[in-house]
């Protein structure tokens, strides 16, 4: 496509799942890994060194749509300052209010990075669910996987009212980012409790009712929110517990799942779905080939056409992921265009190759009636 292209209108079509003349692309990786995640109030270098691997991204790979990273934010201060490992340390978490840093500092941050982008193409912004913000510092600050669930099991009440009070401030956090920055939308992660005690019932009881709210808070200030079932390192999910979330596309982790993009629109009916690639290292997606990608790529197209598909991951994809292997992704999308909604009419030249194309059809059928139609009299005269 040329450079006139207006990459905010083509993700919006797709979000409101109408055709697209092409689809969309999103993918999206970690610029600061490990402890530095979660240290950004701490050390403002990190979050230049965040910003500058946003710009980097953008120009390399010409992405069509942008999901800013909330690392260097990762670490909200009620969880970070607590051992996490009794009833009573979930109870101690407490809503630290509208003026705290990790609130007005996140806003600044978006703000300069919708002023980057923000014009060319749409953007949102990671947030993650208030549980996910608990199991977040277990299991990437602490490197304790085991401990969530744990505390899930053994604290469900405890755990509830440590969302709730958690909810509070992200409430907070997206009203005033999506009503002061230009973001577009969140891209608002979920995922369920890797406990078979965790039921339908207990979900619906214990971890829905401080998550839902967020959700709810920004379809009040945007049309275009993004719900992300996050199947991360290959954590399983059951889709229905999310049918009634209402949300303007849906991403989940179509390979962890077993649930391909077209099983998924059963699920999330006239909605817009994003996903496609698997994002485990070792996969198609980081050491597959360009031939292989791109092929990959044309398959995608023609399971899930282009009505409402953004082409994506299941998730955050490798970090160590050159973005050039990502920009072929994007350049196979420009050349795979689909004319149906580009608004363009065709030239005089394709009109005349289709019209001719359509003549020698007809004639080619005329003549094969012909001809059954002179052997059907031979018969019968032999008869």
């Amino acid at each position: 496509m040329g450079e006139r292209e207006d990459k905010r209108k083509l993700l919006r079509d797709a979000m409101d799942n109408k055709e697209t003349y092409r689809v969309p692309m999103g993918f999206w990786h970690h610029f600061v890994l490990g402890k530095d995640q979660f240290r950004g109030l701490e050390d403002p270098a990190i979050i230049e060194r965040i910003i500058e691997g946003h710009k980097r991204y953008f120009e390399e790979v010409e992405p069509d749509m942008m999901k800013f990273m909330s690392e260097g934010f990762m670490g909200y201060p009620p969880v970070m300052d607590n051992a996490l490992r009794t009833g009573e340390d979930l109870l101690r978490i407490r809503s630290i209010g509208p003026d705290h840093p990790w609130i007005t500092e996140q806003i600044k941050y978006v703000k300069r990075l919708q002023e980057l982008f923000g014009d060319k193409v749409m953007t949102f912004y990671n947030i993650f669910a208030p549980l996910q913000v608990i199991r977040i510092r277990l299991d990437f600050y602490d490197k304790d996987y085991e401990r969530f669930a744990a505390l899930a099991e053994s604290f469900p009440e405890e755990l509830h009212a440590a969302g709730m009070e958690i909810q509070k401030d992200i409430k907070l956090l997206v009203s005033r980012l999506l009503t002061e920055t230009g973001l577009d939308g969140i891209y608002y992660c979920v995922q369920n409790i890797q406990s078979k005690r965790y039921t339908r019932e207990m979900y619906e009881r214990i971890v829905r009712p401080t998550e839902i709210e967020v959700l709810e808070s920004a379809n009040q200030f945007s049309d275009y929110n993004i719900l992300h079932i996050c199947g991360y390192s290959h954590h399983t999910n059951q889709l229905c517990f999310y049918q009634d979330y209402e949300a303007k596309a849906y991403n989940w982790a179509t390979f962890t799942e077993g649930i391909s993009i077209e099983e998924g629109r059963k699920l999330f009916p006239g909605k817009c779905v994003l996903g496609g690639f698997d994002n485990n290292p070792e996969t198609l997606i980081d050491s597959g080939s360009r031939e292989e990608i791109c092929a990959f790529v044309n398959r995608l197209i023609r399971e899930n056409g282009h009505r409402g598909y953004i082409m994506g991951a299941d998730c955050s994809i490798p970090n160590e992921i050159k973005d050039g292997r990502i920009h072929w992704i994007a350049r196979q999308l420009q050349e795979k265009e689909n004319r149906i909604g580009k608004g363009a009419t065709e030239s005089k030249k394709e009109k005349r190759s289709k019209r001719e194309n359509g003549i020698k059809e007809g004639n080619r059928i005329n003549e094969e009636n012909r001809t059954n139609e002179e052997n059907r009299t031979n018969e019968e005269k032999r008869i």
